[in-house]
C-alpha cells in the first residue's frame, strides 16, 4: 500500500515593503483629505507669552529688594567677577613675554620641544594679528569659566559614573544645557547677573559644564570591576577606592573631559560678547553687523589658533602614560623658557608693538567682494535649486498639514526605528511644542534642521569614508576639520552671506560647514574600528572594494553612523538660533528677537523651549535607533 504525500500550500507572506507602504499611503490619502485644517498658525500675542514676558518685568522690578537676588546671586556674580579680574591682573602682569615663556615651558613639559614652539608661535600670532589685547581677555574668560566648570563638572561626573540613578537624574538635564539654544538664556543670564565678565563667564559655564560631566561620568563607568573588587577585598575605604583606583584609572578620559571643556568655552566666547563679554567675540560681532569679513576673519582665526594651542596641550597630557614623567632635561628647558619670559618682563613692553602686526582687513574684504561678484550665478543656482526643489515643498508639507498627522507620523516613525519609549518621549515632546503655541515656527524650523542633516549627513558619510580608506587623505583633511570645528559660528555667517544672501540656504550653508566635521570624525573612526580580521575574510573570500565597503564596513560601523546622526542634529540646531540672524526665521528668529527686543522676551524664551523639545525629540529618536538590532540581525532572529 502506497502513500502519496500531499503537499500543504505555505502561509502567503507579504514582502517587508508591504506594510510601509500601506501606512505611507494611508498617511498621503489623510494629507489630502484634511490639508489645510488644525494647522496652529503662530500668534505673537499669545497669553503665554505675556505671561512670560511679564515675569520678566517683575523680576526687573524687585532686584533691588529680593532676597535671592540680594543674598545669592549678587554674590555669585561679585565672585565670579573677582576671579576673572585676578586673572585679568596676573596676565596683563605677564605681558607677552611672559605669557610667551609660561605658556612656552608649559607646552614643552606636555608634549616637548615640538609643542613649545606651537606655544611660542602661538601667542606671537595673538600679537602679529593686531589682536593682543582682546586675546587675553578672552583667554581670561575662558580659564574663569573652564575652572569653574571643572570644579563642579569632576565632581558631579564622578557621582554619575558610581551611581546610576545620579546619572539617570543628571543626563535630562545636560540634554536641556547642550540643546538649548545660547540666545535663550543670554536675557535670563543678563536679566540675573546684569552684563559683562560675569555674565558671560557663568554662560560660558552652561555650555562647556556638561561635556564635563559627561565624559568624566563615562571615565569611572568604565573602570575595571575586578580592579575596584581587589581594592575592596584589601580593605579600602570607599574613599580610598575612589582615590586610588578610580580616578587614577580614568586619568586618560578625565583629561579628554578638560580638553572639551576648553573646546566648548572657547566656541562660547563669542556668543557671549552679546551680554558685554570682553574678548576676540568684539571684533567677530563687529566684522558682522559691519558687514565686513576682513574685521572678523583675524579675530576668528585667533580664536581657531588659542583653541588648537590648547587641543594639543590637554591632548598629549591625556595621551601621557600614567608612570610618564617629563625628565630633567625638559624640566631644565621648560625652566629656562620660564624664566626668560620672566626675565624680559621689565625690558619689553608687555603689549605687543604695533609696528610689529599686520593688517589683513582690505585684503580680506577685497577677496570676499570678488568672490561674492564672481560667483554669483552659480551660488544663486544653488540657491534657487534647493529652495524651490527641497525647501519650499516640504516646509509646505510640515506647515499644512494637521497637527495631529504630523504627531502620529513622528509616534509611528520612532516606534519602527526606535522602540516604544523612545516614540513616546518623541510624542510627549511634540505635543508639549503644541501646548506652547509655537507649532507653525516649529515646524518651519523642522525643515530646515531634516535638510541640512540630510546634507551634512551625505556629506560626513563621503569624507568620512574617503579618509578611512586613505591615511594619506585622512591626515591632509584633519587640520581642515580641527579649524571648521574651532572656528567660532558666527565667522560662518558673513561669507555665507555674501555668497548667497539672507535666506533660509543661508543658514543650512552655515550648519553644514558647523556640523560635518564631528560626522566625518565618527564615521572615519567607525570604519576604522572594523575589526581587521572580518575585513581580511571578506577580502579573502572575493569580495571587490565596494563590495567591501557595503557589505561589511558600513554595516558593522552602524553604531557609529547613527551617533554621527545624533550629533549632526545635535549641531544644527545650535545653529538654529545663529542662522536667524541671516534670514533663517522660524525659532531661531523669534528667539534672537526675544533677546533684543524686551517686549518679545516671553516669546523668545517660549521658543527657546520648543528648540530644546524638537532637538530632544530627534535626539532620542537616533539614539534609540542606535540600540535596537538592524534589520538584517531581526532578520535572522526572527
Amino acid at each position: 500500500m502506497s502513500t502519496t504525500a500531499v503537499s500543504t500550500p505555505s502561509r502567503l507572506r507579504l514582502p517587508r515593503w508591504a506594510a510601509p507602504a500601506g501606512i505611507a499611503v494611508l498617511f498621503v490619502v489623510a494629507y489630502l483629505v484634511f490639508r489645510g485644517t488644525a494647522t496652529l498658525p503662530h500668534d505673537k500675542e499669545a497669553p503665554q507669552f505675556l505671561a512670560v514676558t511679564g515675569l520678566r518685568e517683575w523680576i526687573d522690578d524687585h532686584r533691588n529688594d529680593n532676597p535671592i537676588f540680594l543674598y545669592f546671586l549678587n554674590y555669585i556674580r561679585l565672585f565670579v567677577g573677582q576671579l576673572y579680574d585676578l586673572f585679568e591682573v596676573v596676565l596683563y602682569a605677564l605681558g607677552w613675554p611672559g605669557i610667551t615663556g609660561v605658556l612656552g615651558a608649559l607646552g614643552w613639559l606636555a608634549g616637548g620641544r615640538r609643542l613649545a614652539l606651537l606655544a611660542v608661535a602661538s601667542v606671537s600670532a595673538f600679537g602679529v594679528l593686531g589682536l593682543w589685547e582682546p586675546s587675553v581677555d578672552t583667554l581670561a574668560l575662558v580659564a574663569v569659566a573652564v575652572l569653574l566648570s571643572l570644579a563642579i563638572g569632576i565632581p558631579l561626573g564622578v557621582w554619575a559614573g558610581l551611581s546610576p540613578r545620579a546619572r539617570r537624574v543628571i543626563t535630562p538635564v545636560l540634554d536641556v544645557m547642550q540643546i538649548m539654544p545660547t540666545f535663550a538664556y543670554l536675557a535670563p543670564l543678563a536679566l540675573f547677573f546684569h552684563i559683562g565678565a560675569p555674565a558671560g563667564a557663568i554662560a560660558t559655564m552652561i555650555y562647556s559644564i556638561p561635556p564635563a560631566i559627561r565624559i568624566t561620568a563615562l571615565a569611572v563607568s568604565q573602570v575595571s570591576p575586578t580592579a575596584v573588587e581587589a581594592s575592596t577585598s584589601l580593605g579600602a575605604t570607599r574613599a580610598q577606592t575612589l582615590f586610588k583606583v578610580y580616578l587614577p584609572l580614568a586619568r586618560p578620559t578625565m583629561a579628554l573631559a578638560v580638553n572639551q571643556t576648553i573646546m566648548m568655552a572657547l566656541s562660547m566666547v563669542v556668543i557671549a560678547n552679546l551680554i558685554s563679554a570682553p574678548g576676540l567675540g568684539g571684533d567677530i560681532i563687529r566684522g558682522l553687523s559691519r558687514a565686513q569679513v576682513g574685521i572678523m576673519l583675524p579675530a576668528g582665526v585667533a580664536v581657531v589658533i588659542m583653541a588648537v594651542l590648547l587641543d594639543r596641550m590637554t591632548m598629549a597630557v591625556s595621551k601621557r602614560g600614567p608612570h610618564a614623567r617629563p625628565g630633567r632635561f625638559d624640566w631644565a628647558a621648560a625652566g629656562v623658557l620660564a624664566v626668560a619670559g620672566l626675565a624680559l618682563i621689565p625690558v619689553l613692553p608687555k603689549t605687543w608693538p604695533e609696528n610689529l602686526t599686520v593688517n589683513v582687513v582690505s585684503e580680506i574684504n577685497d577677496a570676499v567682494r570678488w568672490a561674492e561678484n564672481n560667483w554669483y550665478a552659480v551660488t544663486t543656482f544653488v540657491k534657487d535649486v534647493t529652495t524651490e526643489g527641497l525647501l519650499n515643498p516640504l516646509q509646505t508639507l510640515f506647515t499644512s498639514a494637521p497637527w495631529w498627522l504630523v504627531a502620529l507620523a513622528v509616534l509611528l516613525l520612532a516606534w519602527r526605528v526606535s522602540g516604544v519609549r523612545p516614540a513616546l518621549t518623541a510624542l510627549g515632546c511634540l505635543l508639549a511644542i503644541l501646548l506652547l503655541g509655537i507649532w507653525h515656527h516649529t515646524m518651519q524650523t523642522l525643515t530646515t534642521v531634516v535638510i541640512a542633516v540630510l546634507v551634512t549627513l551625505v556629506i560626513g558619510l563621503l569624507l568620512g569614508v574617503a579618509a578611512a580608506r586613505s591615511p594619506r587623505y585622512s591626515a591632509v583633511q584633519r587640520p581642515i576639520l580641527d579649524a571648521a570645528q574651532t572656528m567660532p559660528a558666527f565667522v560662518y555667517l558673513l561669507p555665507a552671506l555674501a555668497l548667497f544672501g539672507t535666506t533660509r540656504f543661508t543658514a543650512i550653508f552655515a550648519s553644514v560647514i558647523y556640523a560635518v566635521p564631528p560626522v566625518v570624525r565618527l564615521v572615519e573612526d567607525g570604519i576604522k574600528g572594523v575589526p581587521p580580521t572580518v575585513v581580511e575574510a571578506a577580502a579573502s573570500a572575493g569580495s571587490t572594494s565596494g563590495q567591501l565597503l557595503w557589505k561589511v564596513q558600513l554595516p558593522m560601523a552602524r553604531r557609529a553612523i547613527l551617533l554621527a546622526a545624533n550629533q549632526g542634529i545635535v549641531m544644527t540646531l545650535a545653529m538654529v538660533v545663529v542662522g536667524g540672524l541671516v534670514g533663517a526665521g522660524a525659532l531661531g528668529y523669534d528667539v534672537v528677537v526675544g533677546f533684543s527686543q524686551r517686549a518679545d522676551f516671553g516669546m523668545g524664551f517660549i521658543a527657546g523651549i520648543a528648540t530644546v523639545l524638537l532637538g530632544v525629540m530627534l535626539d532620542r529618536i537616533t539614539q534609540g535607533a542606535d540600540r535596537r538590532p538592524s534589520p538584517r540581525r531581526r532578520r535572522l532572529t526572527s
